[in-house]
């Protein structure tokens, strides 16, 4: 009997709009043409095709000589309602937090491996932070990362070991033995502390937002200047912002 050689699937129309739309990276708000291509690896004839139509519909906007997002994707990713309802809750905790330190405030998801950053308050003499709205970052070495993974389920941290965990300063938690023990110590104390994990001379001070079943359905954190960080008084206000705002959302779920 012939043996069928069965071609491998191609990708499909949806898979290349979604390469297309991750390969604006933050930073990278306009590329051109070619760049698409490249960073896609989809034919130039056909990343101009499909850029051409995304552009009809709103979903990219044209530029001198290249592409950039268009507001159209803003416009509904604000209708999600896990994302509109949490912002809708917080975002008055997070305010008087910010009026309290004036430092930076932000509210964060798990999505699959990584936070995902729903909501950011600044002001001018905040310290600069990677973190930014819709953007995302690493589980082990943010403050609201380590609290979102201390109340996963089973399993996330081996899986996410099992890649080696990113080094990205001297103070970065890769042990996986470490980590766990910090992540048992975030469970008792309700708190969460990354100190120049992810960028130098930053600290990260983070709660959970419990559900009714003590799940955690987003993370509120705060992150100033290590060298200006009082933990004793942080600490404390964070957790009473997250607090309260976890008893609105269970009030208003329930």
């Amino acid at each position: 009997m012939a043996e069928v050689v069965r071609a491998a699937a191609a990708p499909s129309v949806a898979s290349k709009v979604a390469a297309i739309l991750s390969a604006f990276s933050f930073g990278t708000h306009h590329l051109t043409l070619a760049e698409l291509a490249k960073r896609t690896g989809i034919p130039t004839s056909t990343a101009y095709r499909l850029a051409t139509e995304l552009v009809a519909r709103r979903i990219l906007e044209r530029t001198d000589g290249g592409y950039r997002i268009g507001l159209w994707l803003w416009e509904v990713g604000s209708r999600a309602p896990r994302s509109a309802t949490l912002q809708e809750v917080v975002l008055p905790y997070m305010e008087d937090l910010y009026e309290v330190t004036k430092e930076n405030v932000h509210l964060g998801i798990l999505v699959g491996d990584e936070v995902l950053y729903i909501e950011r308050i600044t002001g001018h003499r905040a310290v600069p932070v990677q973190s930014r709205r819709a953007g995302r970052l690493p589980l082990h070495a943010t403050g609201v990362g380590k609290v979102l993974l201390a109340y996963s389920a089973d399993g996330l941290v081996e899986r996410l070991a099992g890649n080696a965990f990113t080094r990205f300063t001297p103070h970065t938690v890769v042990d996986v033995d470490k980590l766990r023990a910090e992540l048992a110590e975030i469970r008792r104390t309700g708190v969460a502390y990354a100190n120049e994990e992810l960028t130098p001379g930053t600290l990260s001070v983070a709660a959970p937002l419990l559900d009714a079943r003590d799940h955690a359905v987003a993370a509120l954190s705060i992150v100033v200047r290590s060298s200006r960080a009082d933990i004793r008084r942080l600490g404390p206000a964070v957790q009473t912002a997250a607090r309260a705002a976890a008893r609105e959302l269970r009030s208003r779920s329930s």
